[in-house]
């Protein structure tokens, strides 16, 4: 399923846990073979977030360390200068520590951050806990740093325990409405913003500080159920102070039950601190209205906006109003592909990243969109660093991850002045393990499809790659259904890893993919079994065709999510092209999953309505296509993964296939995560879906 937001810097339960244990470093590893692993995978360093300090120009970035034996993590924060190197390391780390959500407290070198749960001042290796400020899930300090929004859980229905003080061992969850249950929880408690003032003392007259702590809170959404930052994953990029900080603006969906089930209708709200009333200034806006940003005079706010309720994938539009005139601005019109993150370059500009033909670009533009220019190209993705003000040190720098199918996330400075443009690579987190290992090759290919439009498909090839071989190869189904095949990197779902076993990878950007204009993308909503899978026959049918070191004879299908849903239905329609199917976390019944699934926006939409609806045309050509009536048409051994806390895909789908295969006596495999989500996210489990994932392709592919 598709999510409007894919970062969160919340810390969750697990962060607390692990704050008490001792942390985990960076692993020395040693890869046999000079090909990727699934160990090897784990021992990486997954780089988050970063920040600038504009007055300092320090870099804090948060990079997170695994360990398998321990099946836990540590996010440690590394203090960098930029202009400053040691042992011909791009730039020198002057501090490193646990710790996550890192930002800096006024300019002075002084860094803010978490720590299992509570807020922490840190300067020159000396950190000071902030009294008061506990339980956090994250933070957004105010322009001036004398107050403080911290963002905390509150309890919003009645526990059983509260409601049956004498039954305090019962499990049992009692609702009477929907949305019971959300990603991988059940709801009974919201993430809300309190306003706290904050008082600093320090040593001497120096900058260091001696004491913090926080005043009274004030909740913002007292005495209400709804949430703000939004739930599953949205973060304090969903809040912003004014710069005069009388106001703050936050996004909140404020309905419950039914209808905040049905809906995507958010809204940016302004709070003022003095009169302490609420403003809606995205009224009459019917779709997701987030992540709010004012420029640094306060004369604008700019915004993410979709236009139609209901549809979490509609285009995700750069929008920007006149605070004082109204006037509001789609600054991103002529784009015609969704806008996934911005910051204020100045008054007058701000700088956005959106993807388009399978790569995530940057771009500057001008308030009213007429001057546009792109930043970056290659076969890369990359991410702003999201922070106002902190983005740029000097004339036009800019900060930025970047990361592609060979590579993880590293931490870039792009210098570009509209004719020229020099990308630095500022931190080399895994050398280590690229230095041992050969990556595979990531070719684009266009093909027709049967519509006779042009698709592009990246081909991966395997390393050491051998033209006069003859090579296994995946059609990889992409999940979302509106997720972009752009250059990402997966723990998971690695196509280095693919390469690295032999395989040569099929990746297409099938109809329904943002990147490719907005029609295209909205080809998929309603007609899950039509053009979307012939374009994924096209892919394989093509590359199996043209490629000759693709064995037509040894073709296997993966996928998950969405991608899963593919892999089951075309299992049924086919006709003898694969040996092998892989679906993790797929729909199976897609009436069950009508019923099932939390956001039920999203089932309206994408599938048109309720399967009971039989006046409605596209719902029953929806519903006729679920993949489990085409089960009789199976012939092909399929493995089925699922977590047992998806709330989004319930695993009794992965279960239902399985048996269906087995029942017809079709070679299966049922892998079940009782403790894992929509994804795989423990250290030992991934490494037991890596070993899963290959042994079932290697017995029926190679």
């Amino acid at each position: 399923m598709a999510s409007i937001a894919v970062l969160t810097a919340a810390c969750s339960v697990k962060d607390k846990e692990n704050s008490q244990l001792p942390p985990i470093t960076k692993p020395e590893i040693t890869i046999e073979g000079g090909r990727l692993t699934p160990e090897g995978l784990w021992a990486m360093g997954r780089i988050g977030g970063a920040t600038v300090d504009i007055e300092t120009g320090l870099i804090a970035y948060t990079v997170s360390y695994y360990s398998v034996k321990e099946n836990r993590s540590t996010t440690w924060i590394r203090i960098c200068n930029p202009y400053e190197r040691k042992d011909n390391n791009p730039m020198s780390v002057v501090d490193e520590f646990t710790g996550n959500s890192p930002a800096w407290f006024g300019g002075s070198g002084t860094l803010a951050f978490l720590r299992g749960g509570k807020l922490y001042l840190r300067r020159d290796g000396k950190e000071v806990e902030v009294s008061g400020a506990e339980d956090i899930d994250d933070f957004l300090l105010s322009p001036m740093r004398d107050m403080v929004v911290l963002i905390k859980q509150v309890q919003t229905v009645p526990s059983t325990s509260d409601k049956y003080p004498d039954l305090p061992l019962a499990s049992g969850h009692v609702h009477e409405d929907l949305m019971y249950k959300h990603w991988d929880e059940w709801t009974e408690t919201a993430p809300q913003p309190f306003i706290y003032p904050l008082t600093i003392t320090y040593v001497g007259e120096g900058e260091q500080v001696k004491s913090a702590k926080v005043g009274d809170g004030v909740n913002i959404l007292e005495n209400t159920p709804f949430e703000s930052p939004m739930k599953p994953f949205g973060g304090v990029e969903q809040l912003t102070w004014s710069p005069d900080e009388k106001t703050l603006l936050y996004t909140c969906r404020k309905k419950t039950g039914i209808d905040y089930a049905l809906s995507t209708n958010s809204d940016i709200y302004a709070y003022n601190l003095e009169t302490r009333a609420h403003e809606n200034l995205t009224e009459g806006n019917m779709g997701y209205d987030t992540n709010p940003s004012y420029s640094p005079d306060g004369r604008h706010i700019a915004w993410l906006s979709m236009e139609r309720d209901g549809y979490e994938s509609d285009e995700n539009r750069l929008m920007v109003r006149n605070m004082k005139t109204g006037e509001t601005i789609w600054t991103t019109k002529t784009l015609d592909s969704p806008v996934d993150a911005f910051y204020w370059r100045d008054n007058e500009s701000l700088v956005f990243s959106s993807v388009w033909h399978g790569t995530e670009q940057l771009y500057l533009t001008d308030i009213e969109g007429k001057q546009r220019r792109q930043l970056t190209d290659g076969q890369y993705d990359f991410e702003p660093i999201s922070t106002p003000k902190e983005m740029s040190i000097n004339g036009d720098e800019y900060y930025c991850l970047r990361h592609s199918m060979c590579e993880a996330n590293e931490l870039y400075l792009l210098r570009n002045d509209g004719e020229n443009a020099t990308l630095t690579q500022l931190t080399t987190e895994n050398k280590n393990i690229y230095d041992q290992i050969t990556m595979g090759t990531v070719i684009p290919r266009w093909q027709k499809t049967t519509d006779g439009k042009d698709m592009l498909t990246w081909i991966v090839l395997p390393p050491h790659f051998d033209p006069n071989k003859k090579y296994p190869a995946l059609l990889y189904c992409e999940g979302g259904p509106q997720s972009p095949v752009s250059q990402f990197w997966s723990y998971r779902w690695n196509f280095m890893m693919m390469a690295a076993n032999d395989y040569v990878v099929v990746a297409p950007n099938r109809r329904g993919l943002p990147g490719f204009g907005q029609k295209w993308n909205e080809e998929i909503s309603g007609d899950y079994g039509g053009q979307c899978m012939r374009d994924y026959l096209t892919a394989i049918d093509e590359a199996s065709t043209n490629l000759p070191y693709i064995d037509k004879n040894r073709l296997g299908c993966v996928g998950a999510s969405f991608g899963g849903f593919s892999a089951y239905w075309l299992a049924g329609h086919h006709n003898k092209r694969f040996k092998a199917f892989i679906a993790h976390d797929g729909i199976f019944n897609m009436e069950m999953q009508y019923l099932e699934t939390e956001e039920k926006w999203f089932a309206n939409w994408d599938m048109g309505g309720a399967y009971w609806d039989k006046t409605n045309p596209v719902a029953q050509r929806t519903f006729a296509n679920s993949p489990h009536k085409f089960v009789g048409q199976w012939d092909t051994p399929i493995l089925c993964i699922h977590g047992e806390r998806d709330y989004r895909i319930l695993a009794n789908q992965g279960m239902a296939a399985f048996d269906a295969a087995r029942m017809r006596r079709i070679p299966a495999e049922l892998l079940i995560f009782p403790d894992e989500n929509h994804w795989v996210l423990k250290p030992q489990n991934g490494i037991l879906w890596q070993r899963t994932f290959f042994e079932w392709l290697d017995r029926w592919l190679k």
